[in-house]
């Protein structure tokens, strides 16, 4: 038995998409940079600052595939903001206050925390602006330090962070 839809309920659906786009393109998150806590016995390696200064933008483009709105805060404005390593990481009105300035509704701070050279955890803290409550605290694990195996863990972060706010992310 075929149903045929009318222009009405094509309208409504069309109307009801439309109507969701817009409320969800509202969403926006300030990505700070993350900072590399390298307990290993060479810390510091040139590798692992490159492979943790591309995290921010490889969740930033991943977020953004999603429809959140992306708000930059500059280098400078973090500095300003973070008292010391791990300050805004484990001071989340502090991160709220910075993220506020900039007009977010969110912030994530996050840390690549690398114990050995076989794995890391990508981890992450999900702070709502508006009341400075820590919403999600995520870790993601890392194995090995190639280009895939970050992107990959960057697309586990993400699901977790979508989760969290309006269920839209869907990776490759």
């Amino acid at each position: 038995m075929k149903r045929i839809l009318s222009n009405n309920t094509i309208l409504s659906a069309t109307l009801l998409c439309l109507i969701s786009a817009t409320i969800f393109a509202d969403t926006k998150i300030a990505i700070l940079d993350f900072e590399l806590k390298d307990l290993t016995l060479i810390p510091g390696i040139s590798a692992e600052i490159k492979r943790t200064a591309s995290i921010k933008p490889l969740l930033e483009n991943e977020l953004s595939k999603a429809g959140y709105r992306i708000i930059y805060i500059d280098a400078e404005s973090q500095k300003r903001a973070e008292a010391g390593v791990g300050y805004l990481f484990d001071h989340h009105e502090a991160a709220a206050t910075l993220a506020k300035r900039f007009d977010a509704d969110y912030v994530l701070v996050g840390r690549l925390h690398k114990p050995s050279f076989l794995f890391a955890y990508m981890m992450g803290h999900l702070i709502r602006v508006r009341d400075s409550r820590l919403i999600g605290n995520y870790v993601c694990e890392a194995k090995g330090p190639n280009k895939k195996l970050t992107v990959k863990t960057v697309e586990s972060l993400t699901v977790k962070i979508d989760r969290m706010l309006d269920k839209r992310y869907f990776p490759p």
